[in-house]
């Protein structure tokens, strides 16, 4: 074997070491250069979708609806006699009346003749009823003409209660409190058949707006919340919902919310009115409407971290208002959230943001 002198060696191993560490080098910047790559290739396939944010906000002028008022309960007034002729009215449109308090009464001279008469023919019957008491079966008389004796004054005993029942219905009384929409009978006229109520009365005075919304602005009215009604004269009234109907007319796609206004003079039922729910300058956490994803497992946004990686949050909604809705539950005020594309990202997916330009010109 051939020997090297100590100094070329050193120098041999010393070029060795300068060339692995080269090597390596080479191989780092190599994967580094690779991962690179894929990155940029990552970003490259990221879908650009619009990006909003969470704030905190007013939400505007709020869903507006329009529809007729209506009482809140009516009730149909008449009388249930027939060949009577009315003598009096006691209530006119437009009155306030109490319950029990008479109507109309009608013309019940011959009536109480009748009565009269009647109470004649029941005493006679009751007397010859008692005559016959305490006879039963001493053959005085048969016991045929002893029950049918006793059988006549029950009849002519039921016969006055029914008339004197006749008697108190010819009194037409009010069976709520209320005001008097509507009067359709006449002096005069004569009791009949007729479909057409005496009196139609609206309990308390009661008047409601029954307003007509869209589909989809119902899921933002809830019962207790305030609206603001404006009439066709100018006049603005505070009202609360009532009722959300639970139904939606599958023509129209509208459904009924009926809201709830104070008594007053000027509110006139068959009358119009237009309904803003949740006209509100209070400040509130909201999203954009078009930020939320509606999924058979509820409602969700999709988030946006600083890598720009979107992650799905479950949410909650409130009132809606002016293309904003109230976050009742999910991520704080400043999230970034991905707007009208959120249906095409995938929980976990990386997202090229572009800003909504919208939003952020607000």
């Amino acid at each position: 074997m051939r020997s090297f002198p100590m100094t070329t060696r050193t120098a041999l191993a010393a070029m060795i070491l300068i060339a692995s560490v080269g090597l390596t080098a080479c191989g780092d910047k190599k994967d580094k250069a690779q991962s690179g790559k894929a990155g940029a290739a990552a970003a490259a396939q990221a879908r650009t979708v619009s990006v909003g944010s969470v704030e905190t906000r007013p939400l505007g002028g709020g869903v507006e609806a329009s529809g007729l008022l209506v009482s809140r309960e009516e009730a149909a007034v008449g009388s249930e006699l027939s060949g009577y002729r009315v003598a009096r009215l006691y209530a006119d449109e437009g009155d306030w009346v109490r319950a029990g308090q008479p109507l109309a009464q009608l013309d019940d001279t011959l009536l109480r003749a009748q009565v009269d008469q009647q109470a004649a023919v029941t005493a006679q019957s009751q007397a010859e009823a008692a005559r016959v008491a305490g006879l039963d079966g001493q053959g005085v008389l048969s016991q045929e003409q002893i029950e049918t004796r006793r059988y006549q004054a029950k009849a002519q005993e039921a016969a006055l209660k029914e008339l004197r029942t006749r008697v108190s219905r010819m009194t037409i009384t009010s069976p709520v409190s209320g005001r008097v929409l509507q009067r359709g009978v006449q002096p005069g006229q004569i009791a009949g058949g007729g479909t057409t109520p005496w009196f139609t009365i609206a309990r308390d005075g009661l008047v409601e707006l029954d307003a007509e919304v869209n589909e989809a602005d119902l899921p933002g009215i809830r019962e207790g919340q305030s609206a603001q009604v404006s009439l066709p004269g100018g006049q603005s009234i505070s009202g609360v919902v009532r009722l959300v109907s639970p139904r939606v007319d599958s023509n129209s796609r509208l459904g009924k919310v009926r809201v709830r206004l104070p008594v007053r003079p000027d509110l006139r039922p068959g009358g119009f009115g237009r309904a803003t729910f949740g006209a509100s300058g209070a400040a509130v956490t909201a999203i954009p409407e078009s930020a939320i994803r509606y999924e058979a497992d509820g409602l969700s946004v999709m988030t946006v971290d600083s890598n720009n990686r979107a992650h799905q949050v479950a949410v909650k909604i409130g009132q809606k208002g002016g293309g904003w809705a109230q976050l009742v539950q999910g991520p704080p005020a400043g999230t970034r959230i991905v707007l009208g594309g959120a249906s095409f990202v995938a929980d976990g997916d990386t997202i090229r943001p572009a800003t909504n330009t919208q939003q952020a010109a607000r």
